[in-house]
């Protein structure tokens, strides 16, 4: 179950609106086929092993990640392709909350005669699908903040310099992160004082997620660079009602799909951005600053992870930017807590990982 976690996990950013799901056909002590769901459209994890696996399956045990599916969608059922195949036992590691599969394909394997066992390694496997099972059960992608700051939690100096807090090391695992996410989101502050791109680079294999600017009053130039790159994957504006039809106008000839959503006090309302993105079929959103939508991404509660990159240097100075603007919080008692915390050296900087607390 291990190996189909780790295959699964290839498939991170390219499946959507399907989960990442991999599979082991295991006879004796033998692996004799493995694959994992590359995209939205191919053949599914279980069938790809058991191709390669051919009449070695008969008898043999499947080790797959998620539930197999039981329904036509954009490919036949693998339930039908397990029965088919001859496979004696069946190990899932998680159940599929899709209400088209979820329990109809263990019943259906149980009652060809497979046996079926769920469960194993199920906290593993929510973790590599956390974003297909959030979106599945409530419509709205999983949304990681990630901010690379100095140690006294600063990501610019007074001046706005901000190249390079973090190093080579830890710029490269963003970068992987880009190409496991759906979507990459910053707020129009970001565009304005980096210029960024927002594509995935230096990554074998890798490509671009779907790039999304939060700019309430439509200010991001429309030769900005998230713009204009040459990418395989689009760009998306989002403002609020009320900003300068000539301005949004502009936006469009630009190039970029611009959205154009409620506002709250002039800001873009991230709840009515958040089931944007979701019924486009956007799973994962990895959002990357500045800091004035980080405490708005917080507070409106749309944040379900952090990923916070450390950099051993202290940057001091009032007028230095922080990683969260906002008004901030005014209690202890309400601050955001994280729980399943994780440190890791990355290069010589500290990546600090975890998840948002239900402030409930």
């Amino acid at each position: 179950m291990r190996r189909a976690l780790a295959l699964a996990a290839r498939g991170l950013g390219r499946t959507s609106p399907n989960p990442a799901v991999g599979a082991v056909v295991v006879r004796g002590d033998t692996v004799v086929g493995e694959g994992f769901h590359e995209r939205a459209g191919a053949p599914h994890a279980e069938r790809v092993a058991l191709g390669i696996a051919g009449e070695a399956a008969r008898g043999a045990d499947l080790y797959v990640t998620l539930e197999p599916c039981c329904h036509h969608g954009r490919t036949p059922p693998c339930t039908e392709a397990i029965i088919e195949a001859g496979i004696a036992r069946v190990f899932y590691a998680c159940a599929d909350p899709d209400p088209r599969a979820s329990g109809d394909g263990h019943r259906q394997l149980e009652a060809a005669g497979v046996q079926v066992e769920a469960g194993l390694l199920r906290d593993e496997a929510e973790r590599v699908n956390e974003a297909y099972l959030k979106h599945k059960r409530t419509g709205r992608p999983f949304v990681t903040l990630k901010l690379a700051m100095s140690l006294d939690g600063k990501i610019a100096t007074r001046s706005g310099d901000a190249r390079w807090i973090t190093g080579e090391a830890a710029r490269r695992r963003v970068h992987e992160m880009r190409n496991s996410s759906d979507a990459v989101m910053v707020g129009v502050g970001t565009v304005l004082a980096d210029d960024p791109r927002l594509t995935t680079r230096g990554i074998e294999g890798g490509r671009d997620a779907l790039r999304v600017i939060c700019d309430s009053r439509a200010r991001t130039p429309p030769d900005a660079r998230v713009i204009s790159q040459d990418s395989d994957a689009p760009c998306l504006v989002a403002v609020a009602e009320g900003a300068g039809a000539e301005r949004v106008e502009a936006l469009r000839e630009a190039g970029p799909e611009v959205l154009v959503l409620p506002g709250q006090n002039g800001r873009v309302d991230l709840d009515a951005l958040s089931l944007a993105l979701g019924e486009r079929e956007v799973m994962s959103v990895l959002l990357e600053g500045g800091g004035t939508l980080a405490w708005s991404a917080l507070k409106s509660g749309m944040v379900d992870k952090v990923a916070l990159f450390y950099a051993p240097m202290i940057l001091g100075g009032d007028e230095a930017i922080p990683a969260v603007g906002g008004l901030g919080i005014e209690r202890i008692a309400d601050a955001f807590r994280l729980r399943e915390m994780t440190v890791e050296r990355v290069g010589d900087d500290l990546l600090v990982e975890g998840y948002l607390c239900s402030r409930d």
